[in-house]
């Protein structure tokens, strides 16, 4: 069973910078796939991120390309997202998340991943 632990959020002005990260326990972080989601007030969780296990891939969502890199460092079973140019509708609640390498599903397919941490809030202020 692995658990997963978010911290890093915060409040940030528009344009600004925060680095979540994600600490795992109860697995070796390098068989699992790992992805960031989050969830906006009101509206329902999306993915944002996604860290391949054999290759550490990242696959991001076309509204954060080119902002947010999502990283991995399995020495240290931990899983991070470099958030830069911050924008107000980024504010979310951001969940880190983790299913076992060999099942196979669309990255961003929110039902496939079994472990969640229990989210670190952003707050983007313009």
């Amino acid at each position: 069973q692995v658990q997963l632990v978010e911290s890093g959020g915060g409040l940030v002005q528009a344009g600004g910078s925060l680095r979540l990260s994600c600490a795992a326990s109860g697995g070796k972080l390098s068989y699992y796939v790992l992805a960031w989601f989050r969830q906006p007030p009101g509206k329902e969780r999306e993915f944002v991120a996604a860290s391949s296990a054999a290759r550490n891939i990242g696959y991001s969502a076309d509204s954060v390309k080119g902002r947010f890199t999502i990283s991995r460092d399995n020495a240290k079973n931990a899983l991070y997202l470099q958030m830069d140019a911050l924008r107000p509708e980024d504010t979310a609640v951001y969940f880190c998340a983790a299913r076992p390498a060999a099942k196979s599903d669309y990255y961003y397919s929110r039902g496939s991943y079994d472990y969640w941490g229990q989210g670190t809030q952003v707050t983007v202020s313009s």
